[in-house]
């Protein structure tokens, strides 16, 4: 049973990071190339998925409020920027190219 919840939780996190790898190619830039970050980072949205029913980046601050909150969905509404001033996103999901 144990086994099976983790290789559950094994093929979300891979198909997540997929997404997240479709995302940024076609957005221009590309994922954090340290894979254990992007594995962590995944695995707080999936918490956050879990506890609020959306994938609120980890990096952001969760009110509670889902219309507060609805920019902190990851891909958040500041990462665009964030990467073009700091070359990354503020949690490190995301680097320009």
């Amino acid at each position: 049973m144990l086994l099976e919840a983790m290789e559950k939780e094994s093929e979300k996190i891979e198909e997540i990071k997929k997404e997240m790898e479709r995302y940024a190619e076609r957005s221009g830039f590309r994922l954090n190339p340290n894979e254990q970050v992007v594995i962590g980072l995944i695995k707080g949205l999936l918490a956050n998925e879990k506890k609020y029913r959306a994938r609120y980046c980890p990096c952001r601050r969760v009110t509670g409020n889902p219309e507060e909150d609805k920019d902190k969905i990851c891909p958040c509404k500041w990462h665009k920027e964030e990467i073009e001033k700091m070359g990354h996103c503020h949690c490190g999901m995301f680097y320009k190219k």
